[in-house]
């Protein structure tokens, strides 16, 4: 029951983040996405990082950009999406999570819609969060969480 109205919960704040992007007229487009990707290898690539895979999700999570560069090892690819889509669908980094259960915050471990690893970083229009960008398969997971929060912050062209 309690994983049903959880599970129910983030369906609907979903949403509400899809509606609020729409309703502002500010989303994520794939030109912006393949931007925002481009920084973002670029950034891996001035770290050194040994490889990255590089996704971007919409508001709502979906993904509408996936890179995985040279080097990368497979299962990255499919870890950075799942970072994006929980930095969308919770409009905040996935080192917040991380952060959490190293705390002692094991329960949020239960939450099946969520990926915490550091590496997902919310992309904002303004104010608001109209996607976000996951990285993973860098260096470190402070390294992805850096190449993330420096695409992240590039602005739109």
């Amino acid at each position: 029951m309690r994983l049903t109205n959880l599970c129910s919960g983030v369906l609907i704040a979903t949403a509400v983040v899809v509606a609020a992007s729409s309703a502002s007229g500010q989303t994520l487009t794939l030109a912006h996405a393949k931007q925002i990707a481009a920084t973002a290898a670029a950034e891996a690539k001035r770290r050194n990082a040994p490889g990255s895979a590089i996704a971007i999700a919409d508001a709502g999570g979906h993904l509408l950009y996936l890179e995985r560069l040279d080097g990368t090892f497979p299962a990255a690819a499919t870890v950075s999406a799942e970072k994006a889509r929980t930095a969308a669908i919770f409009q905040k980094p996935t080192s917040d999570f991380e952060d959490a259960i190293k705390g002692g915050r094991n329960a949020l471990l239960g939450v099946a819609v969520m990926t915490p690893l550091q590496g997902g970083v919310p992309i904002r229009l303004g104010n608001t969060v109209v996607g976000a960008i996951g990285v993973s398969g860098a260096a470190s997971a402070q390294q992805d969480n850096e190449i993330a929060t420096a695409a992240a912050a590039a602005p739109a062209e």
